[in-house]
């Protein structure tokens, strides 16, 4: 099998052309078993461009904040001090289920309902966030942790305080 391919660009158009050309051979092929691939990595297989592509949007890490405290409820999610819009909320609970980062388990048949919960994978994101709370405070001034127990849990210390929420 021969395959070209021409790309032709100009300031108005630009065009891409393959030329295939298939020949049979007199030979039988082989069936052989595909190599396993490592994983196909969006960018490249820097670790910090692979964790960025899974959370590193503006709201992803803020719902596994509030996901460290425990199961949590939509809604719960919802009133998060940001409030993040429903469809946004439902589109990354999705994509960070998708990355085994996050689990949904039923609590209510009709109409069904979840509570959301870190797995291992995602619970290991604490650290991660511990981190960019202690810089935060450090370098941006007037910020403070909200009195998440799971990010105390994380520095091994009790929360002070309460949850704040918006009322």
């Amino acid at each position: 099998m021969a395959v070209a391919c021409i790309l032709q660009v100009t300031e108005k158009c630009s065009r891409l052309t393959f030329i295939m050309q298939v020949t049979r051979s007199r030979t039988k092929l082989r069936k052989t078993k595909p190599k396993p691939r490592a994983h196909s990595f969006l960018r490249s297989p820097c670790a910090v461009a692979c964790t960025l592509d899974l959370v590193g949007d503006k709201w992803s890490l803020l719902v596994v904040r509030d996901l460290l405290r425990g199961d949590v409820t939509y809604s719960e999610l919802q009133s998060s001090p940001e409030g993040i819009p429903t469809n946004i909320l439902a589109d990354r609970l999705k994509k960070l289920e998708g990355a085994d980062l996050v689990a949904k388990s039923a609590y209510q048949e009709h109409p069904v309902r979840y509570t959301y919960g870190l797995t291992e994978k995602g619970k290991g994101l604490g650290d991660v966030l511990l981190a960019l709370v202690r810089w935060g405070k450090k370098h941006i001034p007037g910020t403070r942790t909200l009195g998440s127990p799971a990010l105390h849990s994380v520095r091994g210390r009790k929360p002070v305080g309460k949850r704040h929420r918006k009322s």
